[in-house]
């Protein structure tokens, strides 16, 4: 028998999709709301009988393997990996199925995280790793249910440890887990001297992992916490840590406890509190919600409020908003984080998750805590903050509630503030496309290769140039420009290359003078390993005109060029999904679903607020 069919006759279809959505008995099948489109009515059925799918919505379906792929984005080969231990089959390692460079990084990453494991727990070498864990109250159990870890202050011990085991320098670089040295074809390993914690995805496999610096060796330098770079296998932004093994407790409590930090998590768990999570940076993103969205549609916020974290709270509202998720903050003694609030006393903890303020509750009252209202001034600015994320909310009774609670607040009739409401969504539609504004050189560089090209292309070309030319904003493009805001697919193709490439490179190199001069040399060599010619040939046409156009920019003035190029393509990403949703909207109403054309009309005041956010 095929691995495939055994994994099929040993898993039951209904146990495995309903670890990513919920889905309710309807006779002798099972229901539930489609994970690959939007809609209000539930289309996805699921046969326990056939083992198979199909969504009347969307028209997707199939076998188990074809539900695997399609929801975690992945080939056959790497399906038939994951599902392989839930159904006890082993495949054998000459298997061609499972032979993936995917699955080669997979395999690396989890034995580097057993050979951290085994330092930490049983040399001599972890000893002060293993007594810094019992000061912060980590118990034997709960290191090793996580697998955390110490790298030894070595240079090279774990590349000598995974050569041994038939993995090739090149991949270890690739996973993420060594830099290259200045000038040469040599290697060291990216973590020294530090805690590891594994970072999992979904299904438990290693991705990547967080460093954390021994207290005495912190010279406030080198940063407390060092991450993995974004790699084949690894998106920060599409990775919450812990919920591999929170997904269940989530579904149960419905509701995701949202906090900071690993030991945050690390420590909840060990106190009991399962559905507690983090995520790889304090921002929340749009593809976090949708994971966090398969088992619950509420989330509690636990950040340190400092101004970072109180900007990361009003960026996940907005996000929360646009995905019609229930968002609260929850608001711990001062000085206080989740770690130190649990060990503390569990029932603080308790007591905060229940006493959690909504999301809008707890803007408002940030809001008018900073000004005087006595000041008509003062009001008109609160209102305006507020109104504008109010137009977000989709419920009209919601959005009814809040109109009242903001005008007692501000002492200011009701009436007058519903009006300022309508008029901003109605001025929310978005400039023609041909109205926003380019500089002269950008202008002159899409005119001499817009041949053939749309003007989203040569713009995503343009920044593409900027980067090769001046790679000491690569950093910054990395932070600001998603990968689905650069148009066309080789443009795409060049720009995850050199996220990948940028983000392997030493942070402390990055400043070197010799990095920078050098960087498309290295990164030209870097992408040699590949064979892919075509993109070869492109980025040297890059490099060239960068070096044609704009010798002579300097780094400050390249900057405002960037961001001009990344503020229209994030404009021109939010006008075509506007575009999209307006012709299914069309389609929605024609055939009499008003419903889910209502829903898609207020994803489009959502898309209108941030352009206009955009133009601001």
């Amino acid at each position: 028998m095929q691995p495939s069919e055994e994994i099929k006759s040993r898993l039951d279809i209904v146990d495995v999709i309903r670890e990513y959505m919920q889905l309710k008995q309807a006779g002798g099948s099972w229901r539930g709301l489609c994970p690959f489109h939007n809609e209000k009515t539930p289309s996805f059925m699921v046969s326990p009988d056939k083992q198979i799918w199909h969504c009347f919505g969307c028209g997707k379906g199939g076998d188990i393997f074809a539900f695997v792929k399609e929801i975690e984005g992945i080939e056959f080969r790497e399906a038939l990996r994951l599902l392989a231990p839930k159904a006890g089959v082993e495949l054998k390692k000459a298997d061609p199925e499972i032979s993936t460079k995917r699955n080669r990084l997979l395999d690396l990453l989890d034995l580097s995280k057993k050979y951290y494991h085994y330092v930490l727990t049983d040399t001599k070498v972890g000893v002060r790793a293993r007594s810094y864990l019992e000061e912060r109250k980590i118990n034997e159990k709960t290191a090793k249910e996580w697998r955390v870890g110490f790298s030894p202050d070595s240079w090279n011990d774990l590349i000598k440890f995974l050569k041994q085991r038939g993995f090739a320098e090149s991949e270890i670089f690739a996973a993420g887990m060594s830099i290259k040295k200045e000038g040469k074809n040599e290697y060291y390993n990216r973590f020294r001297g530090r805690i590891m914690f594994p970072i999992n995805d979904l299904n438990g496999n290693v991705a990547a992992f967080s460093a954390r610096v021994l207290p005495e060796k912190d010279d406030g330098k080198t940063g407390k916490y060092i991450n993995s770079p974004q790699s084949e296998i690894y998106n920060k932004s599409e990775i919450l840590f812990g919920l591999d093994k929170a997904k269940l407790a989530v579904k149960k409590h419905d509701l995701a406890v949202l906090v900071e930090g690993q030991m945050d998590v690390i420590t909840a768990h060990q106190y009991g509190y399962k559905n507690v999570i983090a995520a790889s940076g304090t921002a929340l993103t749009s593809a976090q919600i949708r994971l966090i969205k398969r088992y619950t549609n509420n989330i509690a916020l636990a950040f340190d409020m400092d101004k970072a974290g109180e900007m990361a709270v009003e960026r996940g509202m907005k996000v929360a908003l646009e995905a019609e998720m229930n968002i609260k903050v929850i608001e711990l003694p001062q000085g206080k984080d989740p770690d130190e609030c649990i060990k503390n006393d569990p029932g603080v903890w308790e007591k905060s998750v229940e006493d959690a303020k909504p999301m809008l509750e707890y803007f408002l009252d940030k809001l008018t805590a900073k000004f005087d209202l006595k000041k008509v001034e003062n009001k008109r600015q609160v209102a305006r903050a507020f109104l504008s994320v109010l137009a977000d909310v989709k419920n009209k009774i919601e959005q009814d509630y809040w109109l009242k609670t903001l005008g007692q607040k501000l002492d200011v009739n009701e009436i007058y503030l519903r009006e300022a409401l309508a008029h901003a969504l109605g001025n929310s539609r978005p400039a023609p496309r041909g109205q926003t504004a380019n500089t002269a050189a950008s202008a002159a560089v899409l005119a001499k290769h817009a041949e053939k090209k749309s003007r989203e292309e040569c713009l995503s070309e343009l920044l593409l140039v900027f980067i090769l030319k001046f790679p000491e904003l690569a950093g910054y493009a990395a932070d600001h420009v998603f990968l689905d805001e650069v148009f066309g697919q080789v443009n795409k193709n060049v720009y995850n290359k050199l996220l990948i490439y940028y983000n392997n490179i030493s942070s402390d190199l990055i400043q070197s003078n010799y990095v920078l001069k050098e960087f498309y040399a290295n990164f030209r060599s870097w992408l040699e390993t590949e064979k892919n010619l075509v993109l070869l040939a492109y980025c040297d046409k890059l490099a060239l005109i960068g070096d044609r156009d704009y010798d002579g920019t300097d780094s400050e003035a390249a900057k405002i060029e960037l961001i001009k190029i990344m503020h229209n393509l994030r404009k021109s990403s939010l006008l075509a999904r506007m575009k999209d949703i307006g012709r299914t909207v069309g389609e929605l109403e024609k055939s009499g679903r008003t419903e889910e054309a209502r829903h898609l009309l207020g994803e489009m005041r959502a898309i209108s607020s941030e352009i206009k956010s955009i133009d601001n």
